[in-house]
């Protein structure tokens, strides 16, 4: 069996990175991508605003009170699309084996390299140096046996780093992790796990695969997968997104009536998520799930894709309950 050898590039902080690229007078600062207003999303933040604890997919509004030195640039999509269109065009001096994740990230096969380079980390290394020297930007990137542990390993040394895990490291790499560094394994499954005990990835693989299926269901063979570092998911190139979702739990139960300032944010994060990924589906969902763990589900599919976050917004209001 062959091992594979498995890429994960992820440009660091790209929207904000090609706007400070693009303008000199905004190298060095806070920068934040987003429209302002109420109802706005932050795209991407620069590490100067990060370092004030911007992030992307936070309101707007929160993002100005944490750095009010912030400079707000609007989105360009246009722009980045090109750029990622340059970043791949690198990517495929190396291998035909690219699965873009969004705009600014995708996993690379590189078990066989067209460039005859020895080692994954060499190709990794040279696909940085050439981003950099080409595009003047930075990648930061992760090498492994598989996606699961190559998508961990670019987020290892961010930014601007390169991170490898060699199949012989990956329980000392793995095992000290905390849970919820897995796939899957948001609050609800991390206290899940704690109410049993686990907090680490090396406790997690003390239970059995049948201890895990009955507390997780299908999720929970992944999970003992996981947890042994194993992802047989091939590298597989353009495949096609296809559904965006965001989802939001509340630390108390709501009023039906008083979810809409809820639902006008997530509408506003999954507009965002669909414009990274340059394409609006025609079916909006509404999921709410009741204290009693009941799951209602509306839906609707228009002739046309929503044009704005406003029809996505009124269409997603309009799906609550009576």
């Amino acid at each position: 069996m062959i091992m594979r050898k498995v890429v994960h590039v992820d440009m660091d902080a790209f929207y904000a990175s090609v706007e400070q690229r693009d303008n000199p007078d905004l190298r060095g600062k806070s920068v934040i991508v987003a429209w302002k207003g109420n109802r706005s999303v932050v795209c991407a933040a620069s590490y100067e605003a990060r370092a004030f604890g911007v992030r992307s997919a936070m309101p707007a509004k929160r993002a100005e009170r944490l750095c009010p030195d912030a400079i707000f640039v609007a989105p360009d999509f246009t722009r980045y699309r090109a750029v990622s269109g340059d970043v791949r065009e690198i990517f495929k001096r190396h291998t035909d084996l690219i699965e873009p994740l969004s705009l600014d990230e995708a996993y690379l096969d590189v078990t066989t390299n067209k460039t005859g380079l020895p080692t994954a980390t060499l190709v990794a290394r040279t696909i940085r140096e050439q981003i950099r020297k080409e595009l003047n930007l930075t990648a930061s990137a992760g090498v492994a046996p598989n996606k699961f542990l190559a998508k961990l390993a670019s987020d290892w040394k961010k930014p601007d780093g390169l991170f490898v895990i060699q199949p012989c490291e990956v329980d000392a790499f793995l095992l000290p992790l905390p849970v919820g560094k897995l796939p899957g394994v948001g609050k609800v499954n991390e206290e899940k796990l704690a109410q049993l005990g686990i907090k680490t990835v090396g406790e997690l693989r003390s239970l059995e695969v049948s201890k895990l299926e009955k507390e997780f269901g299908r999720y929970g063979v992944r999970l003992y997968e996981l947890a042994r570092g194993m992802d047989e998911n091939p590298v597989v190139p353009d495949r096609p997104t296809k559904s965006i979702s965001v989802e939001d739990t509340f630390q108390e139960d709501l009023l039906l009536a008083d979810t809409e300032p809820m639902i006008r944010r997530l509408a506003e994060k999954l507009w965002s998520a669909s414009r990274k990924e340059w394409r609006i589906p025609r079916t909006v969902v509404l999921k709410l799930k009741t204290r009693e763990f009941k799951i209602l589900t509306r839906s609707h599919t228009a002739s046309a894709p929503p044009s704005s976050c406003d029809e996505l917004t009124e269409i997603a209001l309009k799906l609550r309950p009576e």
